[in-house]
């Protein structure tokens, strides 16, 4: 299964891009060997107004992928939910799995409606740049997780 954080705005060079490249990097080491075949960062532009945002994020989705939402209103799952329900969604035969990261205004209804899977890291409204580097930790927490690494200590 590939994985996919596509997202409104760009990581500019900084302490949170290094984390989220190290994180990456370390997902697409152990993915792999339990049938996680790579994490994907897309960053798309921001601007233009939620609707024009919202067009670019539903352009930016693989047909037939699941996707997941991240938003303050969803269901916040613990690290292990995450990990067996990529898990699951894995061993279901998803090819493609997305999580969407909208910009400063939110998302556009075509987007909720298109994506109604959601995910809260808290009710909190976090920054963009920090959403993508816990993100991007708990994916590789997941596959640390699967592939019985002892990244996981909890």
């Amino acid at each position: 299964m590939h994985i996919r954080l596509i997202s409104i705005g760009k990581l500019k060079s900084g302490p949170e891009k290094d984390m989220v490249d190290d994180y990456v990097g370390r997902f697409n080491k152990a993915g792999p060997g339990i049938g996680l075949r790579s994490l994907k960062l897309i960053d798309l532009a921001s601007g233009g107004g939620l609707q024009a945002e919202g067009e670019r994020l539903l352009a930016a989705l693989p047909s037939g992928a699941k996707v997941v939402r991240l938003d303050e209103h969803g269901p916040q799952w613990s690290s292990m939910k995450l990990s067996s329900q990529i898990a699951k969604w894995r061993d279901d035969g998803m090819g493609q799995l997305c999580f969407v990261v909208g910009g400063a205004e939110g998302y556009s209804d075509a987007v909720r409606a298109a994506c109604p899977e959601t995910l809260a890291f808290g009710p909190q409204t976090w920054p963009h740049r920090l959403v993508k580097v816990m993100l991007t930790e708990q994916l590789y927490r997941a596959v640390s997780l699967q592939a019985g690494l002892p990244y996981h200590k909890a």
